[in-house]
């Protein structure tokens, strides 16, 4: 049952006032097909975005490969606009990008694929645990132009004028989420509304720094209530003297509604109206010193001397440095700013994970096998089957027939992750803490697999 309270607050806007019903029925399922890795989408398509579709039902996701080859990504059809929106602020030229509450990495991964060649990204989350999260979730979308962060927004602030996009998905009060999760019905009141309108409005000072002059700062919540949205909207623009920016690709569809009671441009998805959940977003672009502009390709580092595990990248272009007991790769054009980050930021994942040293041996990483930096014949690959691929993402004990060494598995044609294959036996090398822990059920399952 819906709070009392909640209920009281949306009949006060009409536009609000359908979603005591809607919030009622059951949600849509939808998912987002990853283009770089040569992924289509399928079925009923998304209306505002050409890489989302629907579903007829939700599957057990969790046992298909597919999913965590990053093939695609599970994600409520409302979220994904934010593709169409980074898409047209970039306007084909390559950026410097922030996504400053980033976890678990929808919203990233989205921006990814809608941002053009040689741009630049950086995935921010306060909290440690969905940290690691979104560290795994942009790895298995396979873009190496990308770092992650663990951190408050205060250490962002340090970045003054770095990123030409900055994408603030609010930590919220998750009205919009309430069909979906119990705790989102269990945990509002009007006191919660109150303190997340509050930390909004700090998070978006904090990042306003980070934002060049002429930029473009995205604000989204997945919640109804006007405090957290169309007021946070208008303190932005009345705080910062920021520009409201309409969003053309937004415009055609009558189903996404504008804000309550502004007339600044901002765009509302309702249940009900839409398929998809709650979701609030709006553009404004920082003016002082318009002129001023960078290129998130425009600095070159100075060369050093290539590690022989280069060769295990496409392309040349690549700076590998340690880190700990690990090797990193970043595009030689991207490491003065990823140096810039470091000095400031809690770096979990500077730039693509390549292998982890032991002694002479070098270890090809899981990220470094499902990234599209991955040089085709670098590793010999041997292609399994489902339920070999299930038993390896088990993280179980497996067999192939395969050279001996580092071995590359496929399923479907595409990238598994790395096994050392000794002959009889082979070592299975993904990630302890990524490994599917719940057991298939032998009833059979019936499993959506985009491949």
């Amino acid at each position: 049952m819906l709070p009392a309270g909640f209920l009281a607050e949306i009949s006060r806007h009409a536009e609000l006032a359908p979603l005591a019903q809607s919030l009622l029925e059951p949600p849509a399922v939808s998912v987002r097909v990853n283009p770089a890795k040569g992924q289509t989408a399928r079925g009923e398509q998304v209306p505002w975005c050409a890489d989302g579709c629907y579903l007829d039902e939700r599957p057990r996701f969790t046992f298909d490969p597919a999913m965590h080859q990053g093939l695609y990504y599970v994600q409520d059809a409302s979220s994904m606009a934010i593709a169409a929106v980074v898409r047209e602020l970039a306007d084909g030229r390559p950026q410097r990008y922030l996504d400053a509450c980033a976890a678990p990495g929808g919203k990233t991964t989205a921006a990814i694929s809608a941002l053009p060649e040689g741009s630049f990204v950086l995935a921010n989350e306060y909290d440690f645990r969905r940290a690691e999260i979104l560290a795994e979730n942009v790895a298995k979308w396979g873009s190496p132009d990308c770092a992650v962060s663990r951190g408050d927004t205060r250490r962002l602030a340090k970045l003054k004028g770095m990123f030409d996009i900055v994408a603030v998905d609010a930590p919220c009060s998750g009205e919009g989420m309430m069909r979906k999760d119990p705790q989102a019905v269990e945990q509002w009141s009007p006191a919660l509304v109150s303190q997340c309108a509050a930390t909004q409005r700090e998070i978006l000072a904090n990042v306003w720094q980070a934002l060049r002059p002429g930029g473009y700062l995205i604000y989204s919540t997945c919640t109804f209530n006007l405090q957290e949205n169309e007021e946070n909207l208008a303190w932005l623009v009345d705080e910062f003297d920021a520009e409201p920016v309409t969003v053309n690709a937004l415009e055609p569809y009558a189903e996404i509604c504008h804000g309550i009671g502004t007339t600044l441009p901002c765009y509302r998805f309702l249940p009900g109206r839409v398929r998809g959940e709650g979701l609030f977003l709006a553009v404004v672009r920082k003016l002082q010193n318009v002129g001023l502009r960078h290129s998130a390709a425009s600095t070159k580092a100075k060369p050093v001397q290539p590690r022989p595990e280069a060769k295990w990248l496409q392309d040349s272009d690549w700076r590998l440095s340690p880190k700990g007991d690990d090797l990193y790769a970043v595009r030689e054009c991207h490491a003065p700013i990823l140096a810039e980050m470091e000095k400031a930021l809690d770096l979990i994942s500077p730039g693509l994970r390549v292998a982890t040293i032991k002694g002479r041996d070098a270890i090809p990483s899981q990220e470094l096998a499902l990234s599209t930096a991955l040089a085709p014949d670098a590793f010999p690959r041997c292609e399994v089957d489902r339920s070999t691929a299930i038993a390896y993402l088990q993280r179980q004990a497996i067999t192939i027939d395969a050279p001996k060494g580092y071995v590359l598995l496929t399923h479907g044609g595409h990238p598994l992750g790395f096994v050392k294959n000794l002959g009889s036996r082979a070592n299975n090398l993904y990630p302890k803490p990524w490994r599917i822990l719940s057991q298939e059920n032998t009833r059979g399952i019936d499993v959506f697999s985009i491949s």
